[in-house]
């Protein structure tokens, strides 16, 4: 069987049914021709997504002095980064922002805190903050906060929230390579208890950061495991300051090849890109084509993505809604 027939055979029994499971050989998802590959990966993404490409914002809602040791973050307090610090984001400023975001057509807002956890004050300020976004806003609501509590988690909810973000990085077996302050394990325990309170989950990781090509598949197949619903995809853009600031920038190829099969393997979850999308051909206009299905716009947390118009306007003219 030539590789075109595989990657479109794979695809249709995909289309019809078929979900890819750990214990398979995925191997192929590495060698295959990436033309190929993208192809079929499209055509899962036109049959489960069809033409429309969600869209989300983000605001830094807290920055900086974070006590974890993600290496690759700018905002741990381990690193001299040089990032701007600052406390809970005033209400108003967080709102206005939301508001401006929806009237330039954006699906949803997001605020993510640095730091473990949000609790305490900065918790009750959050939970302000939704009830009166909830209130102004048409727009759905993220949130970004840590490890949280399921009574925290509660609290959200019934605040407004119906989305909530939290990564898993990377594969289980990486994860102490990036971070020692928390585990792999406490990643999914928070998903589980999102998941069991009814909110949707948005969670991904970042590729680039000296992991194999294993543990992409591994990390593909674990988000699936766990019905993730919203998978941001980050490449590493390198931070002078943080413990991975001077790793090489990884290629397009590979980025463009981690998505196909990322798709693959979540065949009906928002396939979403992050940082590092100009990495790619276009700023990753092509990446729409080979299995993404959603993006998050305008700036990222510390690494600077495109304005909500620019993508917008890229959307209209590949004939993609929002």
């Amino acid at each position: 069987m030539t590789q075109q027939s595989k990657a479109k055979n794979l695809a249709s029994e995909i289309i019809q049914g078929r979900r890819l499971k750990r214990c398979e050989d995925l191997s192929f998802f590495v060698t295959m021709d990436l033309e190929e590959l993208r192809c079929g990966a499209d055509q899962i993404r036109q049959h489960f997504c069809g033409n429309h490409v969600d869209l989300c914002t983000i605001i830094n809602g807290r920055s900086g002095r974070c006590g974890e040791d993600c290496k690759y973050c700018a905002q741990a307090a381990c690193h001299h980064t040089g990032i701007e610090e600052y406390p809970f984001m005033d209400k108003k400023e967080i709102i206005a922002n939301a508001l401006c975001n929806e009237k330039e057509g954006v699906h949803r807002f997001g605020v993510v805190t640095s730091g473990r956890s949000l609790s305490g004050e900065d918790f009750e300020k959050a939970l302000d903050t939704y009830k009166e976004m909830r209130e102004t806003c048409h727009i759905d609501i993220c949130a970004s906060h840590g490890f949280l509590t399921a009574q925290q988690f509660k609290r959200l909810h019934e605040a407004g929230i119906s989305s909530y973000h939290h990564n898993i990085e990377t594969s289980k077996r990486f994860f102490p390579s990036i971070c020692s302050t928390h585990t792999y394990e406490d990643k999914i325990k928070t998903i589980k208890i999102a998941q069991a309170e009814g909110l949707c989950v948005c969670s991904g990781g970042i590729i680039g950061m000296g992991e194999t090509w294993e543990d992409r598949l591994d990390m593909a197949i674990s988000l699936a495991e766990l019905g993730i619903e919203s998978i941001p995809i980050n490449a590493l853009m390198p931070i002078k300051g943080t413990k991975l600031g001077n790793l090489p920038q990884m290629p397009a190829e590979d980025v463009l090849r981690t998505i196909a099969f990322f798709r693959y393997i979540n065949p009906t979850a928002n396939i979403r890109l992050a940082a590092g999308r100009k990495i790619m051909p276009h700023n990753g206009e092509t990446a729409f084509w080979g299995g993404a299905s959603a993006s998050i716009t305008g700036n990222m947390l510390t690494t600077s993505g495109t304005t909500i118009r620019e993508d917008v306007a890229m959307l209209e003219r590949l004939g993609f809604n929002k």
